[in-house]
């Protein structure tokens, strides 16, 4: 008989176990209660509801919630939802949202060519090189960050949402992203070639061919868009208007114009290679080849907090990225760390330092909604109101409550005005940043 390997689950470990399971008579009732029920609900904890209610000292009226359907677009569904209301406090509108599908056919189309581009970049190198594995893993997808939107509304502008309404596809994009990723795959193999070859002409006529046909694609997917449209609306006094044969960038420039800039991406990365007050950029993250790079401020929470609580203040909404991954209630519109009890049923303690969670995989930013409300007691947040993209059904019409302790721990990312930094802030914001990997947590995509 050989010897016992080190750390190998041989007959003698494995009975010591089972042993230790029967004598553990919760293990009868957890193993009962899982045959018939979801971990979710096994481990549900009613008491955390009772602070979640959704009552705020600040509390902005805003519009019904939208429905990104079976699409990972709720960055975009949140960045619109942010300029939606300052086109409704304009002119008076109670129900109106922007053309989703609008921006997500230029984001698919940019992200492709930005794809393509970093290709002929280092298309040269290795296949398993580690970046240019990860550029190929998932080149297009749903997902994005912020400066990812502001490029796309500054170079196409924006339109209502009847001017160019959703289609199958665009509420459905996982076909779509698969064939196009492969398309993007198979290019990358025959530029490698050409590349080492040192014939970069013909691999850049290869590419022009090739970003064509993903255009027509998505163009085929999501529709052609109009050039001009007539915006119609009835306003909160029930008077009729109507501009006619307006483009999207005009449409842009009047309800929105330079306010697109005065954004700033603030992120909440503890970890020891993040250093508070420096900003930081994400190499190969990105989708308009001539935009404006992912740009991110850290900042410690209790900051981004006091910042974030000032700007709704003044009544102002803000983007945010969130983990969602984390203690998320489906059956309840609360969000609440202390929901699931997974370490009475299971010893499992899987929320530790949130440092640790994002340096050893555990969690990062995986979905971009609204705030539009917090509660405050002395000035601290108790609970904050949030504006999601999953539709009316869920939550309250669509509006979920998330805890103190969950934002604190599992938000990453807040989008805030700049006017609300201070000036070393602001300094640090414009400075050079500090380049991250594009694996970097802080570079992962809302979906």
């Amino acid at each position: 008989m050989s010897e016992k390997t080190l750390g190998a689950l041989d007959e003698s470990a494995t009975n010591e176990i089972l042993k230790s399971y029967e004598e553990d008579k919760k293990n009868v009732v957890v193993r009962h209660a899982l045959s018939r029920q979801s971990i979710s609900n096994v481990t549900f904890d009613s008491s955390s509801l009772a602070r979640v209610n959704p009552k705020f000292s600040i509390d902005i009226k805003t519009l019904p919630v939208a429905n990104q359907r079976q699409s990972g677009r709720c960055w975009i569904f949140a960045g619109l939802n942010v300029l939606r209301e300052i086109i409704a406090n304009k002119i008076g509108l109670k129900n109106f949202e922007l053309s989703q599908n609008y921006i997500s056919l230029y984001d698919k189309i940019e992200k492709s060519n930005f794809a393509l581009e970093t290709i002929l970049q280092i298309g040269d190198r290795d296949h398993d090189d580690r970046e240019l594995s990860f550029v190929l893993k998932e080149p297009v997808s749903d997902g994005g960050q912020w400066d990812m939107f502001v490029n796309l509304v500054k170079k196409y502008g924006i339109m209502p949402k009847d001017a160019f309404p959703e289609t199958f596809q665009s509420e459905g994009t996982r076909e779509s992203d698969v064939l196009v990723n492969n398309v993007i795959r198979a290019f990358a193999s025959k530029a490698h070639r050409l590349l080492l070859e040192g014939k970069k002409e013909e691999a850049r006529a290869l590419k022009e061919k090739t970003i064509e046909k993903i255009y027509h694609f998505f163009l085929n997917c999501f529709g052609v868009p109009p050039k001009t449209f007539d915006f119609e609306y009835v306003d909160s006094e029930g008077k009729y208007h109507v501009q006619h044969d307006l483009t999207p960038k005009a449409f842009f420039n009047e309800y929105i114009g330079d306010k697109i800039d005065e954004y700033q991406s603030l992120i909440n990365s503890p970890t020891s290679d993040k250093p508070f007050l420096r900003n930081y950029t994400i190499e190969y993250l990105g989708n308009v080849v001539e935009g404006k790079a992912i740009n991110h401020l850290n900042l410690p929470m209790e900051r981004i907090k006091e910042i974030v609580i000032k700007q709704l203040s003044d009544n102002e909404v803000v983007w945010f990225g969130s983990d969602v991954s984390f203690y998320r209630d489906r059956n309840s519109p609360a969000w609440n760390d202390k929901a699931f009890d997974y370490e009475s049923e299971f010893g499992f303690d899987i929320k530790f330092e949130k440092e640790d969670m994002l340096d050893w995989w555990a969690s990062a930013m995986n979905h971009a909604m609204v705030l539009t409300g917090v509660n405050l007691v002395d000035g601290k947040a108790t609970k904050w109101k949030i504006e999601n993209s999953w539709g009316a059904d869920n939550g309250v019409q669509g509006y979920y409550v998330m805890s103190s302790s969950f934002f604190d721990h599992f938000a990453y990312q807040a989008v805030v005005l700049k006017k609300y930094l201070s000036d070393e802030e602001r300094a640090a914001a414009e400075a050079e940043p500090i380049r991250l990997h594009p694996w970097d947590p802080m570079g992962t995509l809302a979906d």
